[in-house]
């Protein structure tokens, strides 16, 4: 400001007079005014300082607490009397250097209490240190003129008056840990009592891991001694323990060889549920100090049989050595235990002696098993009806399209027959749900960007959705790609944005996100396990009411359902488990009550091998005949399927063979004089399966076309089977025109 203020006067001799020089004698003015005030404030300041610092002086050099005040490189600048009595002449030394012998690691202490005090209002901070060579409290005070106030004060314990004179024996045991468990310091008194200088608490803690509040066994020189065990942090990953004996009636001593030693939760009980007795260890488990007088009952609960008739029959000599699992009433976390009882006598009386063994991971397992076995059964259930009804629809619509040939649609009967080919598909799409929780379903996979794929849907999500609902698409630009079937990813997706829209009757967004996800360990959830690897995700996430904890698990299940009669089959969400699981992807479920879902899937990433690329020409489509010729050997053992489709291949001309069973179909190929061109057959019948007997029959008759059809794609389908040559695959229901185009173009 000096310089500013000498230049501006040096340029007022340089111009010639007028307003020019009259304003730079007035910036001149004020930047020397401004210079003049910051060097008084300076000079105040320091003066203020050093007032401070002579008033610290004169107060802190009797007082019988250690202090020193060091300057911004931490060097000592005063000590007191009592410092220097402490740690020797410290000054114009580092105060670590001085603190060191006494205190391990100052630097680091005195680092985080700058960085604790720069933080404070206050400008103070202060940390408990324990050491070898006792406890002590190191305190801070900055802004002194850039000095800092250190105070070093001696500590004998967290419960100990600034007068107390007591002797350590007259305290409690206290012990300070480090965070491995490691013992930092131990007052007279817990020296005293264990017998020696512990290293570590496990050396003395007979039964870890320690909780506060409960008792506790230590090893001391006179046995086996309990202590109410108090907890508390002393800050920087230190704890405090303060250890409180335990008083024992004179008739009613534990015998620490026997019940109360053992590392077993035990209970003694009497006939009629009262606890008579409880070792430390279930105490713990049961989450109280003691049980002792109290009834069985209020700690845990019956599965299903009642717990005092349980105990009744125990204390007569009934079902002893046979366990019942329990839950616990803890109100922290579900607990299940084993519980295995044994009959004594004391004093002539029948008591029980109760083993509780912790079975909490045993059920949770037995839980996951049972719903597993039980979406396997359905599964199973479903695929087997599917098949049922697909051949039974077959049968039905196959027969309405034999009678819709027979009229023209000025028949008054044209449109009943068409109402019946119109609920006999809806049935079929209905068993097509069936057929994909079950995971049978014939899946065509292509490669797939499911950012294209979602774009595509987007006009008929946005028409599902309605005008009160607003959906909205996010993806990631480097989403990575995946193999699946566009056809039922569609479907998973419509199924979402559907229970989506219908959780917000109000109105509301949807949001459907899409992103890469990189898994570099394990994730489990639920019930499944994630491999690390690529994964391409797909989130859809509703603001509606919200999903119950305990419904979440069920949402999945076929024929589950929160809406109302008619509004739902409850077979929406189970198809979308079906097809996500057939992918090879998961499907997980996190919802809030009123404040909506959210559904994520995770497919697999798909790296293409390198083809070259196809040729550009394509074969035209044949046009497909309307009559056709050949033998074509129909095997099924559904009489009013094949009945059908005898006559549909018969009106297009074709002559047909029937067969009911596999056998029946390779005694007429034995025959050699028999003509076939081709083999339509059902997969799954009775005896031998369809890709069976096709590959013996083949043996004799290479070449052969074939036609396999199925209510379900079965195992026989599965991936190391050879594929049979010259074959394709026609799911059932399928119509008559679908035969028959079929079988055509398998000939021509």
């Amino acid at each position: 400001m000096v310089l500013l203020a000498l230049a501006c006067f040096g340029s007022v001799m340089a111009l010639p007079a007028g307003a020019a020089q009259i304003g730079l004698l007035a910036a001149g003015a004020g930047f020397a005014t401004l210079a003049a005030l910051v060097a008084l404030g300076h000079l105040l300041r320091r003066r203020r300082g050093a007032r401070d610092f002579a008033a610290i002086v004169r107060f802190s050099q009797d007082v019988p607490t250690p202090i020193f005040v060091t300057d911004e490189s931490e060097t000592v600048i005063f000590a007191n009397a009592a410092a220097c009595d402490r740690f020797g002449a410290p000054e114009a030394r580092p105060l670590a250097a001085v603190l060191n012998a006494s205190i391990a690691s100052a630097e680091g202490v005195m680092h985080r209490l700058r960085l604790a005090a720069g933080d404070n209002d206050s400008g103070a901070a202060r940390e408990d240190v324990t050491t070898h060579a006792g406890r002590f409290r190191l305190s801070l005070h900055l802004g002194f003129g850039g000095r800092a106030i250190w105070r070093v004060d001696p500590r004998a314990g967290p419960d100990r008056d600034a007068g107390a004179g007591a002797a350590d024996e007259a305290e409690l045991p206290l012990l300070t840990l480090g965070r491995s468990g490691a013992v930092l310091y131990m007052n007279g008194r817990a020296r005293a009592v264990l017998g020696r200088r512990v290293k570590r608490i496990e050396d003395v803690l007979e039964d870890p891991p320690l909780s506060s509040g409960a008792v506790h066994r230590f090893v001391t020189p006179d046995g086996h001694r309990s202590f109410t065990v108090r907890c508390a942090d002393a800050g920087i990953g230190r704890q405090e323990l303060i250890l409180h004996p335990v008083e024992t009636a004179q008739g009613d001593t534990p015998d620490m060889t026997g019940f109360d030693a053992l590392p077993v939760p035990l209970l003694r009980l009497g006939a009629d549920g009262t606890v008579l007795r409880a070792n430390a260890v279930a105490c713990r488990l049961l989450a109280v100090e003691h049980a002792d007088g109290g009834c069985v009952t209020d700690y845990m609960e019956g599965l299903g049989r009642s717990i005092t008739d349980w105990l009744s029959e125990a204390a007569a000599g009934r079902g002893l050595h046979r366990s019942e699992f329990l839950r616990l009433t803890r109100a922290d976390r579900e607990i299940y235990v084993q519980v295995t009882l044994n009959q004594v006598h004391n004093n002539g009386r029948p008591e029980l002696v109760a083993v509780l063994n912790d079975a909490t991971e045993l059920k949770t397992l037995e839980a996951q098993f049972v719903q597993s076995q039980k979406m396997q059964a359905i599964g199973q259930l479903a695929g087997g009806v599917a098949h049922d009804f697909n051949n039974l629809l077959t049968a039905i619509s196959g027969h309405c399209d034999l009678l819709l040939l027979r009229h023209d649609q000025g028949d008054p009967d044209y449109g009943d027959l068409v109402q019946i080919n119109q609920n006999a598909n809806r049935a079929a799409a209905l068993v097509g749900q069936l057929l994909a929780f079950s995971r049978k379903q014939t899946l065509r996979p292509e490669v797939l960007d499911l950012r294209d794929t979602l774009s595509d849907l987007t006009h008929l999500l946005n028409r599902l959705v309605g005008e009160k609902v607003q959906l909205t698409l996010s993806h990631d630009p480097v989403l990575p790609t995946i193999r699946g079937d566009r056809r039922q990813l569609e479907q998973v997706m419509m199924n979402l944005v559907v229970n989506a829209r219908d959780a917000m009757p109000e109105g509301g967004e949807i949001t459907i996100e899409t992103e890469r996800r990189t898994l570099l360990d394990p994730l489990k959830r639920d019930r499944a396990l994630v491999e690390p690897g690529e994964y391409a995700a797909v989130k859809v996430i509703d603001r509606g009411a919200g999903i119950p904890q305990d419904k979440l698990q069920k949402v999945f299940e076929p024929f589950y359902t929160t809406k109302r009669t008619g509004e739902g089959t409850g077979l929406g969400l189970s198809t979308v488990y079906g097809i996500v699981k057939q992918t090879g992807g998961f499907i997980f479920v996190d919802s809030v009550i009123g404040q909506g879902s959210c559904f994520t899937l995770l497919f697999p990433a798909y790296d293409a091998p390198a083809q070259l690329p196809p040729p550009q020409h394509r074969e035209k489509p044949r046009k497909r005949a309307q009559q056709g010729n050949g033998v074509v050997l129909l095997v099924e053992d559904e009489a009013p399927v094949r009945a059908f489709a005898a006559r549909a291949l018969r009106l297009r001309g074709y002559t047909v063979i029937e067969a009911g069973t596999a056998e029946d179909a390779l005694d007429t190929l034995a025959d050699d004089m028999v003509r076939v061109d081709i083999f339509v057959t059902d997969v799954v019948m009775p005896g031998m399966d369809g890709p069976t007997w096709v590959r013996k029959a083949l043996e004799a008759r290479p070449g052969t076309r074939v036609v396999f059809v199925s209510g379900y794609a079965e195992d026989v389908f599965a991936e190391g089977e050879d594929e049979v040559p010259n074959s394709v695959f026609l799911p059932k229901p399928f119509s008559l025109n679908q035969l028959t185009e079929t079988v055509q173009r398998q000939l021509h």
